[in-house]
């Protein structure tokens, strides 16, 4: 997956039954040079496959794509343990691998797995911790000990891998700026993009955290969930009443998300269907085959 250039993913199915044809979409996507897979994490639902060990295996199936939690259910895999999960697929895969983050969000599901229910302000707490002592546990290094507020190691030996990049799914203004202090990247949401409200006040708090913890703001990607239909023809309005991206044609598509990077600083898209579900095949064509390479060939045109 590139490290700077702008990337393109997708939103892929996570049922049971759907494995047969999440693989044959994962590896036509490889092949098709999409930057990206993404999904859900929702242990509670017996219906969908363990995120982890899907994206496992279909990395071990592929060459190229790199695999997304969309997002890590944190609460349900404490720190550690995550540490040693991402920096294995790591290693396993030439780093083909993107951490996302997540303090928690359905804290009724979440605690029916037997999981100690977090305040928001504990669980986002947790999160900002949790992403530390991640790191703390990659890259080699002397044996490490962490006594936190939510996670104790003692003489713990890292693993001699880096942690991979780190894209949270913040919300509030505290998860927020944890994400500014902390993350390499921020998913605003399904639907909410750089005309949203959401992104509009959102992402002032992560470039003031990170400027406030020393860093560059501009080392926070902003990528998008970005839900819509591709039509034959053009649509009369691409956006609702409320500017909200409805889809379009491939041209206005490639005129949208081109304008995206280049006037407002976007650094990926993951495709979603226009319910914000997961993507179907000839849907996904479309976006690998005819969208993704007009926007990257419009933007390599304007970059110097």
């Amino acid at each position: 997956m590139p490290a700077h250039d702008v990337i393109f993913g997708f939103g892929a199915h996570s049922n049971v039954d759907d494995g047969p044809e999440l693989l044959r979409m994962v590896q036509q996507a490889d092949r098709d040079g999409l930057d990206l897979f993404s999904l859900s994490d929702h242990p509670y639902l017996g219906r969908r496959l363990d995120a982890y060990a899907t994206i496992a295996f279909l990395l071990g199936q592929t060459r190229h794509i790199a695999g997304l939690a969309n997002v890590t259910n944190l609460p349900t895999r404490p720190a550690p343990m995550l540490a040693r999960t991402v920096t294995s697929l790591s290693a396993l895969t030439g780093g083909r691998v993107v951490l996302g983050m997540g303090a928690g969000g359905l804290w009724d599901r979440i605690s029916d797995m037997g999981v100690p229910r977090l305040s928001p302000g504990d669980a986002v707490d947790a999160f900002e911790e949790a992403i530390i002592l991640i790191r703390k546990l990659s890259g080699g290094g002397p044996p490490i000990t962490h006594q936190g507020r939510h996670y104790q190691v003692r003489r713990i030996e890292p693993a001699p891998v880096a942690a991979p990049p780190v894209w949270t799914g913040s919300n509030g203004p505290k998860s927020l700026a944890a994400t500014g202090r902390v993350a390499d990247g921020w998913l605003p949401g399904h639907a909410a993009d750089w005309r949203s409200e959401r992104y509009r006040t959102s992402r002032p708090i992560i470039d003031e955290a990170a400027v406030a913890a020393g860093r560059d703001p501009r080392e926070i990607r902003t990528i998008y969930n970005f839900p819509g239909r591709i039509t034959d023809r053009p649509l009369p309005a691409t956006r609702d009443r409320d500017d909200r991206w409805i889809g379009g044609s491939v041209g206005q598509w490639i005129e949208e998300l081109t304008e995206a990077v280049l006037e407002h600083q976007a650094s990926g898209f993951i495709l979603f269907s226009a319910d914000h579900g997961a993507v179907d095949p000839t849907t996904l064509a479309r976006w690998s085959r005819e969208i993704v390479p007009a926007v990257r060939e419009a933007i390599a045109k304007e970059t110097p």
